[in-house]
């Protein structure tokens, strides 16, 4: 893993994060299809993306960061996964746990660690014991081991995580754990080549193939308690923790469904043939595939307008949070989720009909947008999402707290 970035990346602001996140999102178009053929980790990549300044936009700031709203951070998601969903998925655990520093760290982790995203550092995430969620002896534990000389509290950290996004290329990886196997979640924060920590590649996924969201082993990692911060407490006062994590997924499914309806029209236009009932001479007159890009762009309007939506509900409740307005950004973007799975999953499969046979040729790669946003939407059930809204609609209940809503 190269340091691409050791001596500082540009602040940006809101035009010009924009602005970057459409021309790097365009460059990563250009390979996209190339890397999901081959599964060629995107390395050089996330180089770039680092060196660009994006990976550092939610820096508050006061630590000298441009501290940009969730609309600017969505729409620099949904224009990277337009490009390519893979390398606007492996950065969403970064932005989530920028936002855990900024709720939960002490000032003087916040200070270390978000100096670190300046430099260009990236964060990862080891947060889910594969399928053993609720099996008390895989937990992964911190215990105690004494102190350091200088009085400060040693741990060791093990434990096996899975759906490890991001880790195989971050330079940081915090560590979901319990202190104990009892105890409170903390975040364990471990630097990606310290001794015990090993990352796998062993990510098999149909879609989403280049995240590498494998495995993380970690067995008697040192830790230190200037590298511990408190997980536990965080959904037990209105926050916009859990909501700001799913915008960034809304607007991955938003760029996915774009790219698939662009490049559907792209290949209508130019290789399609017309079907001979419809009498015309090029497909993209046949009034049947013109009504069908119609309803495939309404529905895409819709979503993107939700996300939108959903993230102004969310600096809104980041502006004066308390229990309303956190309630308000949930169910805002709990619609927004709920229409951006069935519709990146709906428009991906649809352009094949519209297409032709011609279009299911591997060589041609539209196949890669149904199995990322098949693959991407699977993160958490689009279902819970409306059962939230319908119970809010008919009682008044609000959405609960965790890090789905």
């Amino acid at each position: 893993m190269s340091d691409p970035a050791c001596t500082g990346v540009p602040v940006l602001d809101a035009a010009a994060a924009l602005a970057a996140a459409s021309g790097i999102g365009a460059e990563f178009a250009a390979g996209a299809a190339e890397r999901d053929a081959r599964r060629t980790l995107p390395y050089a990549e996330l180089d770039r993306l680092s060196a660009s300044g994006l990976l550092a936009i939610t820096v508050p700031a006061e630590h000298g960061g441009a501290d940009l709203k969730a609309a600017a951070v969505a729409e620099v998601f949904r224009r990277l996964a337009q490009g390519d969903p893979n390398l606007a998925q492996i950065p969403h655990s970064h932005f989530v746990y920028v936002g855990h520093l900024r709720r939960r760290a002490a000032p003087e982790q916040q200070e270390k660690l978000f100096a670190e995203v300046l430099r260009g550092k990236r964060f990862g995430n080891a947060q889910t014991e594969f399928g053993t969620k609720h099996v008390r002896d895989h937990r992964t534990t911190l215990t105690p081991d004494g102190l350091t000389s200088e009085g400060v509290r040693r741990w060791r950290l093990n434990g096996t995580k899975f759906y490890c996004t991001g880790a195989l290329f971050a330079h940081w990886i915090p560590v979901l754990t319990h202190l104990g196997v009892d105890g409170p979640m903390h975040v364990a924060w471990v630097r990606r080549d310290a001794q015990g920590v090993e990352v796998v590649d062993d990510w098999d996924g149909i879609g989403q193939r280049t995240t590498a969201s494998g495995t993380v082993r970690l067995q008697n990692v040192a830790v230190t308690d200037e590298w511990v911060t408190s997980y536990a407490p965080t959904f037990e006062e209105p926050q916009t923790f859990g909501a700001f994590a799913q915008l960034l997924h809304a607007a991955i499914d938003a760029g996915i469904a774009r790219a698939a309806l662009e490049e559907g029209a792209e290949f209508v236009r130019t290789k399609s043939r017309p079907y001979p009932d419809a009498g015309v001479e090029r497909a993209g007159d046949d009034p049947l595939v013109v009504h069908a890009f119609g309803e495939m762009d309404l529905a895409l309007r819709g979503t993107e307008a939700l996300l939108a939506r959903a993230a102004s509900a969310v600096d809104a409740a980041n502006e004066a949070l308390d229990e309303d307005s956190a309630a308000a950004a949930s169910l805002a973007v709990a619609a927004a989720r709920a229409s951006s799975a069935q519709v990146s999953v709906r428009i991906a499969s649809r352009v094949f009909e519209v297409a032709g046979t011609r279009s299911s040729l591997a060589g041609v790669g539209l196949d890669r947008h149904w199995r990322n946003a098949r693959v991407h939407t699977l993160h958490d059930p689009a279902a819970w999402k409306v059962q939230h809204l319908g119970r809010w609609a008919l009682d008044g209940t609000p959405p609960p707290r965790h890090g789905q809503l």
